[in-house]
């Protein structure tokens, strides 16, 4: 299939075809701005102008004043500023909008009336700061304050009052930077000269306490000093080490072995307990040998050792505490000879600090001095400059009270009405007609399937009459000819003769095969050839309802075997014979694959020059795909607006995958059935038919 190039002629198609989308959205959204438009109540702006200039503060101390151009914060500032909560507030003070607010607008009195005084005035300088707008005038300083309100008096009233409250703000703020500025300075040259009073306090104390002239004869005695304490830590090192190993070695033994260490044991009063405690060991056991354990002088006898060996004990723990004081003795006089020796060691340094330190104090002197003065010449400048303002502002233009409002711009609404209602709904109808990929022209079904149509059948409206009724009640009208136009691409769809056999199907139900079948044989039988119309629906037959014949014998009983010969009977026209189904048989498919049915289409072969044979949809059972292998060709029925291209695709598929040698050579063609002549791309048709009938035709 080649790809078609699209033309504008298409895009004109498609915006035809889907007109009443774009009526219906264009009208939609026509009518909804219109009555936004002319609801809204009326908004009025009031714009005063003022020249804000930037004057860069002069220094005394600088030969030429340097000025600045232009400063996009500089502006950007001075209109946030205009906008602030503060200069809302202010207007809401000059103008006393806490009792006047209700005059302007008395539907919005009891907005506030509820609230006290500061409450109301934060409500109105919300109202105000939200509707000033602020912008420049290009090329220019000057600046336009404009406010927006339902009344145009009202609106030049408080746009007249900015630029005031504007000014005021500047005055106070520029006043209060002023203020402050020279409080910050005095404050902090009153703390510079504090500073600098202490810091020559410092200096004087510290000449005076380190005696900077007898420095150097500190210097020369020194090391004399440092080696005589270096000679006392070495001795003291000694003593505490012999005092520490003896006071380890008593620490590491028990109390009952203490009397073996030399230093405890040479004591005088232990020594004595230790002789008399041997005696009474000895007394102990020649009454032992006089006395029971339970005599009286026996237990005296115990008692009386008891006694001693705890006196000794005690003199254990004292001697043994008494070395230890002297080990903590020794050890206290090594660390003060050692922090002796330190101190002679930092003041040998700090000798030659103090030359330092006296230079750091002399300097941090003239530091502070250099600045007290510094802060003392910028106070004398502030309060010659302080009068001098950095923002000069004048009002160039008044706000006069409007006249016409500047909302709802009425024709530029309806302008934009109009152009995104066009647009809209041809873009909407673009989007929906993307969205449809049902079957809606010739061209759409030769471009994307590459099949030929062979007709097209207009939706025939119940007004018009019964599309199963309408070929033989008017055959001479504009309806007629579209199945008298099908006829004809049909019988010349074969080069050499028509097909005889001709299978019409669908891809799903409800999509007019029956109904097609009927006409295009009544059609064909129009134009004195035989015809048969054969009803191979075997699950849902419609054909002996729609000519109102008998169903008791047909196709199926033939087939099937009951019935010898199969029943042909007489249609409406004289070239036109039908066979019914006949009953539903239970089995569809396998009567249809019998060779019964081969049989039958050699007999009827030889007696009728076009057979028609109406079959199930091909997508819903396999009797459509059966008929389709051993008929002529196959005409497939779509309808307009229902079928999609990728059913057709799939049926077309499973038909072609039976014909694999020749493949799609048995498809002889598409009808469209349901085309809405209104809507359609082929419009065309019902005025050219309409023209060339008479209209009692119909």
């Amino acid at each position: 299939m080649e790809e078609r190039e699209i033309h504008l002629r298409d895009y004109l198609r498609t915006i035809y075809k889907r007109r009443y989308t774009v009526y219906t959205f264009f009208t939609i959204v026509f009518v909804v701005v219109v009555i936004g438009t002319f609801s809204t109540t009326p908004v009025y702006k009031a714009t005063t102008e003022v020249l804000i200039e930037k004057v860069e503060p002069s220094n005394l101390s600088m030969m030429y004043p340097y000025y600045f151009s232009y400063d996009p914060a500089f502006y950007e500032t001075q209109y946030q500023l205009i906008k602030s909560a503060s200069v809302a507030q202010k207007v809401v003070e000059m103008l006393g909008l806490e009792r006047t607010y209700g005059s302007y607008f008395p539907d919005e009195r009891d907005a506030f009336s509820d609230l006290d005084e500061d409450a109301q005035r934060t409500w109105l300088a919300g109202i105000i700061s939200g509707n000033i707008s602020v912008s420049s005038i290009k090329d220019s300083k000057i600046v336009s304050i404009s406010y927006m309100s339902e009344s145009p008096e009202f609106a030049a009233l408080v746009a007249n009052s900015v630029a005031k409250a504007y000014i005021s703000e500047i005055l106070d703020m520029k006043m209060s930077s002023t203020r402050y500025a020279l409080e910050w300075m005095s404050k902090k040259a009153e703390e510079e000269k504090t500073k600098l009073e202490k810091s020559e306090r410092a200096l004087q104390d510290y000449m005076r306490a380190n005696d900077i002239i007898t420095l150097q004869d500190k210097i020369a005695i020194t090391p004399e000093k440092l080696s005589e304490f270096n000679t006392q830590l070495i001795q003291a090192q000694t003593k505490r080490k012999e005092m520490e190993s003896l006071y380890q070695k008593i620490m590491n033994n028990p109390i009952s072995d203490a009397e073996t260490i030399p230093a405890i044991s040479s004591d005088p009063t232990i020594a004595s307990l230790r002789s008399e405690i041997l005696k009474s060991e000895q007394n102990l056991e020649e009454l032992a040998k006089k006395y029971g354990q339970k005599h009286p002088t026996m237990i005296r006898a115990r008692e009386d050792l008891k006694t001693l060996k705890e006196k000794r004990e005690q003199q254990i723990r004292r001697v043994i505490q008494s070395i230890k004081n002297e080990y903590e003795l020794s050890k206290s006089k090594e660390e003060s000879l050692r922090a002796a020796l330190a101190s002679s060691k930092n003041e040998a340094l700090s000798l030659n600090e103090k030359f330092i330190q006296y230079g750091v104090l002399l300097r941090e002197v003239e530091t502070n001095r250099q600045l007290y003065d510094a802060l003392i010449k910028r106070i004398k400048e502030q309060s010659v400059t302080e009068e001098i303002q950095t923002v000069n502002v004048w009002v160039v233009e008044k706000a006069q009270i409007p006249q016409i409002p500047v909302k709802p711009k009425k024709s530029l609404n309806i302008l934009l009405g109009i152009i995104v209602g066009l647009f809209g709904g041809v873009g909407l109808t673009f989007f929906f007609d993307y969205l449809d990929n049902t079957i809606k022209s010739p061209d759409d079904v030769e471009t994307r399937l590459g099949l030929a149509v062979l007709g097209i059948v207009p939706f025939l409206h119940s007004k018009d009459g019964n599309i199963e009724e309408l070929l033989i009640q008017k055959p001479q009208s504009s309806f007629s000819e579209h199945y008298k136009n099908l006829r004809t691409s049909l019988l010349l769809s074969s080069a050499s003769k028509p097909p005889q056999n001709i299978l019409v199907t669908s891809m799903g139900p409800e999509e007019g095969k029956t109904v097609t079948s009927m006409n295009l044989a009544l059609t064909i039988a129009e134009s004195d050839y035989s015809v048969l119309l054969i009803d191979s629906d075997l699950r849902k037959p419609r054909v002996h309802s729609i000519f109102g014949l008998s169903n008791e014998k047909g196709l199926s009983t033939y087939l099937a075997g009951t019935s010898q010969n199969i029943d042909v009977i007489k249609g409406p026209k004289d070239n036109l014979s039908i066979i019914p189904a006949g009953p539903l048989p239970p089995n569809p498919s396998e009567l249809l694959s019998s060779y019964k049915l081969h049989e039958l289409i050699g007999v009827l072969r030889e007696r009728y020059d076009i057979i028609i044979w109406d079959s199930p949809p091909l997508l819903t059972v396999t009797d459509g795909l059966i008929l389709s292998r051993v008929l002529d060709g196959t005409v497939i029925v779509t309808k307009a607006g229902k079928t999609t291209f990728e059913i057709v695709q799939r049926g077309l598929k499973a038909i072609r995958g039976r014909r694999a040698d020749d493949p799609g050579s048995h498809i002889l063609g598409v009808v469209i059935n349901g085309i809405d002549v209104k809507k359609s791309d082929y419009y065309y048709y019902k005025d050219y038919y309409h023209g060339y009938y008479s209209s009692k035709d119909g």
